[in-house]
């Protein structure tokens, strides 16, 4: 059986960088109230690119780095809750801008965990054998989603794509372990872009809801309880000690939330890479956004053990232990 080893990394942000005041000059708030609560000073906005044409950059500098036929690929997932349209999907838009003619493709929609769920499905194609190669997505346009009137939420969110690239090998452990949960029952406590059916069979008198909305307290409480949960599960099937723990990489939500995770697992905030402070909350990108910078500073290092973790929408949450 193979294992699923990352070969690549890379991210693709657009280049128009919305500040904190820059927001002042559109709602009340101000830098030091957005800095204080969130540890946000900037975040990325589309000026017109879509979730596919960030992650078609963000591909292509994979390619790029990696010198990898386009043609060697057999598969392509996308995590998006913002797709171009609902159908084609995002990943195939990617595969036909980058010529992977041999790849099927498909997208995943879990919210702020979809990368990671997006990551344990490439795992299972590996060790089955089903796949050999596999480019793994998190892709958002989350200002098409937010209400820029509501200084609650407009100042959290940002765009952006990140990748990489996970292949057979039979000399790195991969992902060792994982950890994934769903639920359902409290999923209408952050929702997005909801689907308006209004048809000459159908008056619908509710009121569109196109916009992100969440219950900040309520996230707050599951993040900071079930995360910790998620990667203590993940270090005891695998029997690894938390010591043994380059860095864990969590979603890029809010730096208060990622402070809380790491007092209740008793480990110092600073394994714990964040760069949410120049990109903002950008949903299922977060995490691959973020291991794509660690390389680029060369903070990722052969045969280190990372945990990959992912807390949103559905309700979902996740952890996979990777060695790198």
């Amino acid at each position: 059986m193979y294992n699923s080893k990352i070969t690549a990394f890379a991210n693709y942000l657009p280049p128009k960088a919305v500040t904190n005041d820059d927001l002042s000059l559109m709602v009340e708030t101000n830098d030091e109230w957005i800095r204080t609560r969130t540890g946000i000073s900037q975040r990325h906005v589309s000026t017109g690119e879509t979730a596919a044409d960030l992650c078609i950059k963000a591909a292509q500098k994979l390619i790029e780095k990696s010198g990898t036929d386009p043609l060697e690929i057999d598969m392509i997932l996308v995590a998006t809750i913002t797709p171009d349209y609902s159908t084609p999907n995002t990943a195939c838009l990617v595969q036909a801008a980058i010529g992977a003619d041999n790849a099927f493709a498909f997208d995943i929609s879990a919210a702020c965990s979809g990368f990671v769920y997006a990551m344990s499905v490439a795992d299972k194609y590996i060790k089955s054998g089903a796949a050999k190669k596999i480019m793994v997505f998190g892709s958002e346009v989350l200002s098409a989603i937010t209400d820029w009137t509501d200084r609650s939420s407009c100042v959290l969110f940002g765009d952006g794509a990140g990748g990489v690239i996970v292949q057979a090998s039979e000399e790195c452990a991969g992902v060792i372990a994982e950890d994934i949960h769903s639920i359902g029952a409290d999923g209408l406590k952050l929702t997005g872009n909801a689907l308006f059916i209004d048809t000459p069979f159908f008056d619908n008198d509710k009121e569109k809801q196109p916009y992100l909305k969440m219950d900040g307290k309520a996230i707050f409480t599951f993040a900071t309880k079930r995360v910790p949960q998620s990667v203590c599960a993940v270090l005891e099937k695998a029997g690894v000690s938390k010591d043994e723990i380059a860095y864990i990489v969590p979603h890029q939500a809010n730096y208060r939330i990622v402070e809380a995770m790491a007092k209740k697992l008793d480990m110092p905030v600073e394994k714990f890479f964040m760069n949410i402070e120049n990109c903002g909350n950008t949903s299922s990108a977060s995490i691959p956004i973020a291991l794509a910078d660690m390389d680029d500073r060369g903070l990722l290092k052969k045969g280190d053990k990372i945990v990959i973790t992912g807390f949103g929408g559905g309700l979902t949450w996740g952890s996979l232990l990777i060695e790198l």
